[in-house]
C-alpha cells in the first residue's frame, strides 16, 4: 500500500513538472525577434538626452527598412541589405545635435538580461540584436524590440502586439509566456525557458 501511494504521488509529480515545462514551442520567442540596444556614451543627462535621438532616427529609418517583413530572417536580411542606412541616420543625428562621436551600427548575436516592455516581459538569453554604439558606449542603455515593431508606439497596446507576435508564428500558448509571467505556472515556465536556454548557450559557448 505504502509502495502504491508513493508511486501515485511521483506520478503526480512528475505530471506537474511535465506540465509547467515549455514544451510548446516556446523557445521560438528567441527566434523570432531582433532586438534593439542601444548605447549612450555616458551617463551624463546631454549623452542620455542624444541617445534617445539616436534612438528615434534608428527606430523611423527601420520602420521603413522593415515594412513587408512577416519574418525574422526576413527583418534580418532587410537589416544587412540597408545597415549602412541605419548607421548613417545615428551619425546625422549626433552630428546635427553637435557632438563629433564616433557611431556604430552593427548586427548580431546578444545575450539580454530579463527585460519589462509595458505589457511584456521578455526571458533572459541570447538573441539577434540590432547594437548601436555611440562614442565610448559606456552609459545606460536602452533595450527594445526592433521586430516585431514593439518599439514604435503604434505597436504598444496589448492587442497590437499580440497580433504582431501571432503574425510572425507564435501561437497563443507562446504569447502568453511573455505577457502573463505573473501567473504561477508561466511564471515557472518563465523561470524553466531561462534556464534552458541560458544553459545551452554556455554549453555552445563551451564547444565553441
Amino acid at each position: 500500500m505504502k509502495n502504491t501511494l508513493t508511486l501515485v504521488v511521483c506520478l503526480a509529480f512528475i505530471c506537474i513538472i511535465i506540465g509547467l515545462m515549455p514544451v510548446h514551442g516556446e523557445t521560438e520567442i528567441y527566434d523570432s525577434v531582433v532586438r534593439l540596444h542601444v548605447l549612450a556614451n555616458s551617463d551624463s543627462d546631454e549623452d542620455q538626452a542624444l541617445k534617445l535621438k539616436v534612438r528615434d532616427a534608428v527606430l523611423a529609418r527601420s520602420a521603413e527598412i522593415l515594412a513587408g517583413c512577416d519574418s525574422r530572417e526576413g527583418a534580418i536580411s532587410a537589416i544587412n541589405e540597408n545597415i549602412d542606412l541605419l548607421e548613417s541616420a545615428a551619425k546625422e543625428t549626433v552630428l546635427s545635435e553637435g557632438y563629433s562621436y564616433q557611431v556604430s551600427v552593427e548586427l548580431g548575436e546578444e545575450d539580454y538580461p530579463t527585460r519589462n516592455y509595458e505589457s511584456l516581459c521578455f526571458p533572459s538569453g541570447r538573441y539577434v540584436s540590432l547594437r548601436v554604439l555611440i562614442g565610448d558606449a559606456e552609459g545606460q542603455n536602452w533595450w527594445c524590440v526592433l521586430f516585431p515593431p514593439m518599439c514604435l508606439s503604434a505597436a504598444s497596446g496589448r492587442t497590437d502586439a499580440e497580433d504582431a507576435f501571432i503574425s510572425v508564428g507564435l501561437s497563443g500558448e507562446q504569447y502568453k509566456i511573455i505577457t502573463e509571467s505573473d501567473d504561477t505556472k508561466y511564471e515557472v515556465r518563465f523561470k524553466i525557458l531561462e534556464t534552458i536556454e541560458n544553459a545551452r548557450n554556455s554549453i555552445g559557448d563551451a564547444w565553441g
